[in-house]
């Protein structure tokens, strides 16, 4: 769980940078994407995997990170940005009630 808020308050800080550097050097959506699309693609990109099964065992033994689906879904659940970005609505799978929050 500790790694995990990590992941999430880490996420907040980098979107705040990015914002800010969006502020002062605009783009334009590329692709079919916006800026904000991007962004968060970029970050479910950094952790790409294809895991077999043993080796999920074995981290869930002894990584404190969770497995890299629910790392990334895990912090991009909890923000109202990626919510935002992909126009989520409430009762999609990526939109809970309940979201954590750090800060």
């Amino acid at each position: 769980m500790g790694e995990d808020s990590a992941d999430l308050g880490g996420m907040l800080l980098a979107w705040m940078a990015w914002q800010a550097e969006f502020a002062e050097h605009p783009s334009e959506a590329r692709d079919g994407l916006s800026p904000e699309q991007r962004f968060f693609i970029g970050f479910a990109q950094w952790d790409c995997a294809n895991d077999r099964p043993e080796n999920l065992r074995v981290n869930a033994l002894t990584n404190p990170h969770s497995p890299a689906q629910f790392r990334i879904n895990g912090v991009a659940v909890n923000m109202p940005q990626f919510h935002k970005a992909f126009a989520c609505k409430a009762g999609q799978a990526m939109v809970k009630k309940d979201q954590c929050r750090v800060w």
